[in-house]
């Protein structure tokens, strides 16, 4: 019997021989540091590994998985952490963590930007924003780029650029016979269409390199606050002014309870409200004049929309999404906004009952939706809106309760169901997974998995069983 089966990890001398062939730190439950190494952000997961391997370098992670493979362990594969199933942990089993590997070198002469599979978005921007650049790179600073970039990547300037992997040039991936392998449009070019939205399926990704975009360091951005009565009004005059904004424009409809920050006056904390948060990648001239009927519409409560550094904007959102908190989410893609969609959004948002508890409504098109549908993994470019619906508490009080509104939301939104953006996939089962890719590109991605991973090591994801 193995040792995942016995559900005990590996012994301590068979971790010793680990931590001697080690340039990182291995980590074993009898460790004083195991639980702060053990936690991730979503802190409705609680799970113990048996031993947690810090790799410094890509000779760690060859080293880690084949440990792994032959003490028949299972492996989670943690970057950032910021998984929202939790799937960067395991149980009894051994986590390669990769949060030391933290290298970035940007070369500006050529546009291009080198980035090592620990990086955190807010890491990355720090150095390209350096030179007036930026990968197109989600919307909290603390989400690893890793994981962003294996689903997919969506975030403030991709209907300028598109997604995070429309600008991925190449990776180095360790596979699950620990063997270091590259892959780019000219080299194992079916594994570089794979890892373009198929997640960590087929090895893990240790370095990225990435073509650079000019961005800011300035631009115009920021949410524009509601009441939740207003809510009808909004949303129908958000529809026609989106409908033909220029790709520069880049919007983000929230609901939620008004969170309590230094900008936001006292008397409006907790109120129900619905938000517009845009970012225009472009003169600031033309920012102001393209988003000044969204701040003149009604009666805004609070307008925090204006001229910031790009780095400035990306934060936006951290304060809403604090490591520890327990996170669920349930998402979809829409065509379109149509009345009954705008009706369920009123409707649900009015139940808004925790203070961290939110929708977030992404704007999609633009760039991302010229990209061939068939030119990587990433399924969906054609949906008009992504939903994210996160029933979330503060602590494990009360996360119950949202976590249902989160469903029940979802469940009203069915009729109108595209596709599914598989970074907001909790762990919801094969059927969802092959849905997030559609039965064309799922069985392609099943053959890769058969030819880099037959024995399906990597199957913490959003697993595609070979």
């Amino acid at each position: 019997m193995n040792a995942l089966a016995e559900g005990t990890g590996p012994d301590p001398d068979t971790i010793a021989e680990l931590r001697a062939s080690f340039r990182g730190e291995v980590v074993a439950p009898q460790d004083g540091n195991y639980n702060e190494h053990r936690k991730v952000w979503n802190g409705s997961i609680d799970r113990r590994p048996g031993v947690i391997a810090r790799c410094a370098g890509v000779a760690d992670v060859r080293g880690a998985v084949r440990f792994a493979r032959e003490q028949e362990l299972l492996v989670a594969v943690r970057a950032g952490g910021h998984s929202f199933p939790g799937l960067s942990v395991c149980d009894d089993g051994m986590v390669i963590d990769l949060g030391l590997m933290k290298g970035i070198r940007v070369d500006p002469g050529a546009g291009r930007v080198r980035a090592q599979a620990g990086v955190l978005l807010g890491d990355l921007d720090h150095e390209t924003q350096a030179f007036g650049m930026a990968v197109p790179a989600g919307i909290v600073t603390h989400t690893g780029l890793a994981g962003l970039t294996l689903g997919g990547g969506i975030g403030w300037i991709m209907r300028k650029y598109g997604l995070t992997i429309d600008q991925l040039l190449s990776v180095d991936m360790v596979t699950a016979e620990g063997d270091l392998v590259k892959a780019s449009e000219d080299e194992n070019p079916d594994l570089f269409w794979g890892v373009r939205g198929g997640g960590g399926n087929f090895g893990i990704v240790t370095e990225f390199e990435f073509r650079l975009n000019p961005v800011g360091p300035e631009v115009v951005g920021g949410p524009v606050f509601w009441s939740v009565d207003d809510a009808p009004g909004v949303l129908r005059f958000y529809r026609d002014w989106i409908a033909d904004c220029p790709d520069e424009l880049m919007t983000i409809v929230v609901q939620r309870r008004m969170p309590a920050l230094p900008v936001v006056p006292p008397d409006l904390v907790g109120k129900l409200v619905l938000a517009v948060a845009a970012c225009y990648v472009g003169p600031v001239d033309d920012g102001e004049r393209v988003l000044a009927p969204l701040k003149q519409f009604g009666s805004p409560l609070l307008d925090l929309c204006m001229p910031k550094r790009y780095v400035v904007h990306q934060k936006m959102f951290d304060p809403s999404f604090r490591h520890g908190c327990w996170y669920y989410v349930r998402s979809c893609d829409v065509a379109e906004l149509t009345d009954e969609v705008l009706e369920v959004m009123v409707d649900y948002g009015r139940r808004i009952t925790s203070p961290i508890a939110s929708v977030a409504l992404w704007q999609m098109g633009g760039a991302v939706a010229r990209v061939e549908e068939s030119a990587t993994a990433f399924n969906g470019r054609n949906a008009g809106f992504t939903f994210n619906i996160n029933g979330n508490s503060e602590t494990g009080h009360g996360f119950d309760e949202q976590r249902q509104w989160a469903r029940d939301y979802w469940s009203a939104l069915a009729p109108h169901h595209t596709s599914v953006y598989v970074n907001f996939l909790m762990e919801e089962g094969q059927r969802r997974v092959r849905q997030a890719y559609g039965d064309d590109k799922f069985r392609r991605l099943q053959a890769l998995k058969r030819t880099y991973d037959p024995s399906n090591v990597f199957r913490l994801n959003q697993n595609i069983i070979p």
